[in-house]
């Protein structure tokens, strides 16, 4: 085996294991952030949506500042990602199975009050009851990509 091919195998691991790290720490702080926000409780989820507690409109409107930094002006200020060789394009779809599905999502979330970060998040919180969430997202999750895939 040539040297080389070692230094290139060692910073493909080296490279692997920074992303992991990354994506580790990013993850910690995202979980971090649904538990100071009490969004890992339904019952402030439900408060929020019956209008009684309109304090997650903070949250909504950091994530929404952040993603529109992420999507929009990041971009433009950085030739590359950190871990990619380029930006890649999302194109979003606005058809049949889009309002079908976010539909689906918005009912899911209105009866369990909670999505699928939050209901992770709240897991490491020891609010095992959203065990049963995460099982119905993850039958969803399955079902449509063993049978609605394919189309």
């Amino acid at each position: 085996m040539h040297p080389h091919q070692d230094t290139s195998r060692a910073n493909s691991r080296k490279h692997a294991l920074t992303i992991m790290i990354s994506a580790l720490v990013a993850g910690v702080l995202f979980g971090f952030g649904l538990a100071l926000s009490t969004m890992v409780r339904p019952e402030a989820i439900k408060q929020f949506l019956l209008l009684h507690n309109l304090g997650l409109l903070l949250v909504l409107g950091g994530a929404s500042l952040t993603t529109m930094l992420c999507y929009q002006v990041l971009p433009r200020l950085a030739r590359r990602p950190l871990f990619a060789q380029g930006w890649a394009k999302r194109p979003a779809y606005l058809n049949r199975r889009t309002l079908v599905g976010a539909a689906l999502f918005g009912v899911g979330w209105g009866l369990s009050g909670v999505c699928p970060g939050p209901a992770l998040a709240g897991l490491g919180v020891g609010n095992w009851p959203l065990l049963l969430s995460v099982l119905g997202l993850l039958l969803g999750a399955w079902i449509e990509g063993r049978y609605f895939q394919r189309r």
